[in-house]
């Protein structure tokens, strides 16, 4: 199964990825960022229902000058503290800046967000290729799409969706950028349980696999 995730992303299409039961318990529907659309982040919204994020590979956050949000707000009261994270308390979160691409209008319509996102993934391919690049020449912030900046080591660090998915994209070789949704129940307002994304993966033909199976994957290599 996970080598048909590792194809089915390559080739641009979405994957569901359910995480662990002990942990956040809960499945992204994830594709690799230079592949979206409008109409992925229409079904993201439609389908997923959670926070449409990005997540961008350690060394190209570094490159391109992408900080973890916790450092930029170290000095507010409000920052998350070693331990603040229920399902993660031994690290934080993964989050970085915010950002629309310049040329967005509001930032937040399906155009306006695919565009940012496949920039982002343009400006991550660059950075690992050694070319020259000006993150803010081309983003500004705050905006409306959240980017994550996996752990330094990914899985031999951190086993959150970030590094998860950021673990894939280099197992598939493919630019180490990956826009992920949670998927949640409209019933309960909870998160979609495992099986019925299983029966979600069923009905729209998308390979499911978890977090275990990455981690296998990954420890392989």
């Amino acid at each position: 199964m996970i080598e048909e995730a590792l194809r089915a992303l390559a080739n641009g299409e979405f994957i569901l990825l359910y995480d662990f039961d002990d942990r956040e318990g809960e499945t992204d529907l994830t594709i690799r960022a230079d592949a979206v659309t409008p109409a992925h982040v229409r079904q993201m919204r439609k389908d997923a229902g959670g926070l449409i994020c990005t997540a961008v590979h350690p060394e190209a956050a570094e490159r391109l000058g992408l900080p973890f949000a916790r450092d930029i707000l170290s000095t507010s009261s409000l920052v998350e503290q070693d331990g603040d994270i229920p399902y993660d308390p031994k690290n934080h979160s993964s989050f970085s800046l915010w950002v629309n691409h310049r040329e967005t209008f509001t930032g937040i319509t399906d155009r306006d967000r695919s565009l940012t996102i496949t920039a982002v993934a343009e400006q991550v391919q660059r950075s690992l290729n050694g070319g020259g690049h000006n993150f803010g020449a081309h983003f500004r912030t705050p905006g409306h799409m959240p980017l994550l900046r996996a752990a330094k080591r990914l899985l031999d660090e951190r086993c959150g969706q970030t590094e998860l998915s950021v673990a894939l994209a280099d197992l598939a070789g493919i630019t180490p950028a990956v826009t992920v949704c949670e998927m949640l129940d409209d019933e309960t307002g909870l998160a979609l349980s495992k099986e019925d994304a299983r029966a979600y993966a069923r009905k729209h033909g998308l390979v499911f696999i978890e977090g275990k199976d990455v981690v296998e994957k990954w420890s392989s290599r």
